[in-house]
């Protein structure tokens, strides 16, 4: 809840407002409410128990269905969608301060740009954020939960990763602890009731931004309690890819041992269904957030989109519970959107990332986006639905593996550099776990071309046409050409900044390969590949 002190303040603001509200809501920009969600799948069903979400945003609005992230990790993707940059461009490579996660040099280097830092200064909103923010926000290295962000009217960010009780928040730069009651306590519903309280009490002088970053559904998988007996026939989705060796593949995702044992099945079929209970919180908490926006009169000129920072496997190439590597299951994300021009049980098949998310709520603001260095592109366009949209075919992934020098304590026997090992020292990372793909999208071709950055120079290649699940790598068999046009293609998108994020890809009829893209100042060593190489 809001503190006393912000809420007479927030009310006074509203009184000053009462005689000319209805002619000010009517004339100002729109508002904007972007929901994130933490881990939350779309290949594997993760959109099935949000029922009233389905109902309220994408059956009102539009579905993108191919809606990926350039990193399928928390805190580089929540950067992606902060900064509308790649993750080379932003720096954020994982979840540690040594990555770059809420450091300080995040915050003097990238955090004055976020486009909530624009929002605020620049187009006269006013910003509430509210849930989890960075991995690492919070660290006493990093400033601890006294930092603020700049462009937040209103912060009540989680310390640290996602939890359900027994957190700390940052309330305006001030430590509120919660416990385990759960009518006090429970995170979802506590950033459900802050929101509620935000709309209740914010001025009427201006348009707002909200951020609501959700603990779902990550783990530790703590349901409502009124929720802790739902879906108890359900488990993971047994398709083509699951529970099966992952030949001709990285060598971290071979080395998960095939077939799973019965143990480790029946955990990922319990992390599942808990994932699922969690996220009924999540559908509760759109229910009122629409609810009330309805009440304000305020629904039909506000945006609202809802989306994961990355998505997640269960079984996937036996591999247990986790993300971070470069296939669908982990890469791509539910994005739906609701607002003001948009048309009503829309789906929209462009490829799009959540680079686009900041240009693009800059861009319902008014923002000129010639005046940012962002990678992504305005949606506008396409929520709009105008005709003849130039649109992108390809975008690229990128990752860098977490690991360190000592051997993992659970796996001794796997040596240095593996990390986020389970007891059968089935492990989800290693330091070499560094990749970066180009996924394309065309009318002719649906493919992810992708090189590892270790010492067998590996590279996995995948025509989605033909093979949806990634099981055959192809990279030995495709076209010489092909190959070749990827891997210069890949090399383009490494080392591309703004614009140049944006040219066309290899697919495209205005392609053309520039040699000067191969020499840049971010270290991309130019590689010629052949089939008979690989």
């Amino acid at each position: 809840m809001f503190p006393v002190a912000v809420v007479r303040g927030l009310a006074l603001a509203a009184l000053l407002v009462l005689s000319p509200a209805g002619a000010t809501r009517q004339a100002r920009r729109p508002n904007v409410v972007l929901i994130l969600t933490d881990d939350q799948d779309v290949c594997l069903g993760g959109m099935t128990p949000l029922k009233k979400t389905n109902a309220l945003i994408a059956q009102m609005g539009i579905t993108f269905l191919n809606a990926y992230v350039p990193s399928a990790l928390c805190c580089p993707s929540r950067a992606s969608i902060l900064t509308g940059k790649y993750p080379h461009n932003h720096h954020v490579v994982n979840n540690t301060l040594e990555g770059n996660c809420s450091s300080k040099l995040w915050q003097k280097i990238q955090e004055p740009y976020t486009f909530p830092a624009l929002l605020k200064s620049m187009c006269g909103y006013q910003t509430f954020f509210a849930g989890k923010y960075l991995n690492e926000y919070g660290a006493e290295d990093a400033g601890g939960v006294g930092h603020v962000p700049p462009g937040w009217s209103f912060w009540y960010a989680l310390e640290k990763n996602s939890k359900y009780y027994n957190y700390t928040l940052s309330v305006n730069g001030k430590a509120r602890r919660h416990g385990e009651n759960y009518s006090v306590d429970y995170l979802t519903d506590v950033l459900a009731n802050m929101s509620l309280d935000f709309l209740e009490y914010k001025s009427n002088f201006e348009p707002f931004f909200m951020m609501i970053s959700t603990p779902a559904p990550h783990s530790p998988w703590t349901a409502a309690p009124q929720y802790t007996n739902s879906f108890q026939n359900v488990s993971a989705p047994r398709n083509s890819n699951f529970n099966i060796h992952g030949k001709n593949k990285h060598w971290l995702i071979r080395q998960a041992k095939t077939p799973m044992t019965n143990s480790s099945i029946q955990f990922l079929d319990d992390a599942y269904r808990k994932r699922w209970q969690t996220l009924l919180s999540v559908d509760d908490l759109i229910e009122k957030l629409i609810k009330k926006l309805e009440l304000n009169g305020e629904l039909d000129n506000t945006y609202i989109f809802y989306t994961s920072d990355n998505g997640f496997h269960t079984g996937q190439f036996s591999l247990p519970i986790d993300k971070r590597q470069l296939y669908e299951f982990d890469i791509k994300v539910p994005l739906l959107v609701r607002g003001p021009g948009i048309k009503p049980n829309q789906t929209n098949k462009m490829l799009v990332a959540n680079i686009d998310l900041g240009p693009t709520i800059l861009d319902i603001a008014g923002y000129d986006l010639n005046k940012t260095q962002m990678d992504g592109m305005s949606l506008l366009p396409l929520l709009r639905g105008d005709k003849n949209v130039t649109w992108r075919s390809d975008f690229l992934v990128e990752y860098q593996g977490e690991g360190y020098n000592g051997s993992d304590p659970t796996c001794p026997g796997l040596g240095p550099g593996v990390t986020h090992c389970f007891p059968d020292c089935v492990c989800e990372d290693s330091y070499n776990n560094t990749y970066a793909c180009v996924r394309t999208l065309s009318t002719s071709w649906d493919l992810q071309y992708c090189e590892f950055d270790d010492r067998e120079v590996f590279v996995e290649v995948y025509n989605l046409t033909a093979d949806p699940h990634q099981i055959n790598n192809i990279a030995k068999t495709i076209d010489q050409e092909i190959l070749e046009k990827m891997n210069y293609r890949l090399m383009m998108l490494q080392s591309c900044s703004g614009a140049t994020c944006r040219t066309p890809g290899v697919f495209d009829p205005g392609y053309r390969f520039d040699p000067r893209l191969m020499f840049s100042n971010h270290g991309v060593r130019a590689r010629r590949f052949s089939a008979q190489s690989l």
